[in-house]
């Protein structure tokens, strides 16, 4: 298995990321976030415990289950005719774990890895605060593309704006960093066998409860407000969408 990681594409969205208010969100968004959670989490859990009832060793379990999220990036390579930094990043990483756990028979090392990737995507979300735009605006406007003006405006001429979206890009950050650490804790402390299936719910409990906090977040500053306007009679508050350089403030 492998952690997914922050990509720009809409249609590759992880489920480690901020997700708002979205009335013009295009389906293959949700098409994209639904393909990443059952290539790099369900499919490796899932494939690994088959592998295990039938006989294969840790190791070999891993390795192979370690594989779909592999063939997933080559697979959105190969479609869109692009493999991007975190694409290469991703198979070089899991070829280096898994050379790591053959040479050394440590299965342990193959669990790391998630944890590892985990860690480096919440460094990735902090170092975009040094840059002109951070993540979690960067998502939005990937998220409504109709609405870039707007979102430019507002990015421009309102400070409390920035402030949320560096908040909400730090909250994201700070979070990964934890779950990565919970992840290393597990891969190093509990049985073997029993970490796939944690792995896989920490994804689950980790993106709600950030989720959760986002959209409080957003509430309680009137951010929605300023993007969509006062709420019409047919609008819900909230839409879940999840998803991922100009002047500085």
């Amino acid at each position: 298995m492998t952690s997914p990681t922050p990509s720009p594409e809409p249609t590759t969205t992880p489920p480690t990321a901020p997700a708002t208010s979205a009335t013009s969100e295009k389906p293959s968004s949700r098409w994209g976030f639904v393909v990443t959670v059952g290539c790099d989490i369900v499919l490796p859990v899932g494939l690994y415990y088959v592998l295990r009832a039938a006989g294969a060793s840790e190791i070999t379990a891993l390795l192979l289950s370690g594989s779909a999220p592999a063939l997933h990036t080559l697979h959105s390579a190969i479609r869109h005719r692009k493999l991007d930094a975190i694409g290469v990043f991703t198979v070089a990483l899991l070829l280096v774990s898994a050379l790591a756990s053959l040479l050394t028979s440590d299965p342990r090392i193959a669990l790391a890895r998630n944890g590892l990737f985990t860690a480096l995507a919440g460094v990735w979300l902090l170092i975009t605060l040094f840059t002109a735009r951070p993540f979690t605006y960067q998502a939005l406007r990937t998220l409504l593309p109709g609405r870039t003006a707007k979102l430019e405006q507002l990015w421009e001429s309102d400070p409390a704006f920035r402030r949320v979206w560096r908040a909400l890009t730090v909250l994201w950050g700070a979070g990964l960093l934890g779950d990565a650490l919970l992840r290393l804790i597990m891969a190093y402390t509990l049985p073997v066998d029993t970490v796939p299936a944690l792995d896989g719910a920490l994804y689950a409990v980790s993106w709600i409860l950030l989720q959760v906090i986002t959209q409080i977040v957003l509430f309680r500053t009137r951010t929605l407000t300023k993007i969509f306007g006062e709420r019409g009679p047919g609008r819900r508050p909230f839409a879940a969408a999840p998803q991922r350089q100009e002047a500085n403030d």
